[in-house]
């Protein structure tokens, strides 16, 4: 453990918590005043809701912030607020909203075709900075898609082959 510590011991903070002698959690944490009596602090003001904003059924109230920039809309937004009547320990809640952020995507792409503007599809992957970065893991992503793509084609034409 020592050269470890030792190998590491550039980054700042590093290691911190390595010993279980300085953690307070090890073996049962000594509880302080504070803890025991509860914290003094103020709560911070509500912000303030101009938009939906969707939050769990265990939680009956807002948080204090919350996001507002996106508020949901459309398929999407009908998913959200389908996937939120359920408890977030259920596949209910959560399947519904991977599938929002799927039709949120295409529902941007539509908005854009839309609005006149094609989406560069290469540039907002990242495409150039992984070709600069890793170009063999683009040739080879670029073969496998070719190579899958052509035998799909010999598949699909031999069948039509042999029914003629």
């Amino acid at each position: 453990m020592d050269k470890l510590a030792q190998k590491y011991t550039h980054i700042n903070g590093w290691g911190i918590d390595i010993d279980p002698k300085n953690d307070p959690t090890y073996p049962i944490k000594k509880r302080t005043n504070e803890e025991q009596e509860g914290y003094t602090w103020q709560r911070p003001a509500q912000q303030q809701s101009h938009v939906e904003v969707l939050h769990s059924i265990e939680r009956p109230n807002l948080s204090a912030t919350f996001g507002t920039s996106v508020p949901p809309r459309g398929l999407s937004g009908q998913l959200r607020r389908y996937a939120f009547k359920y408890s977030e320990s259920h596949y209910g809640h959560w399947l519904p909203l991977l599938l929002a952020d799927r039709v949120a995507a295409v529902e941007g792409i539509v908005a854009d075709l839309k609005q006149g503007r094609i989406p560069d599809f290469f540039a907002e992957k990242g495409r150039k900075a992984e070709w600069k970065y890793n170009p063999q893991r683009v040739v080879i992503r670029v073969a496998v898609t070719v190579a899958v793509a052509t035998a799909a084609w010999a598949f699909f034409n031999s069948k039509r082959k042999g029914h003629e």
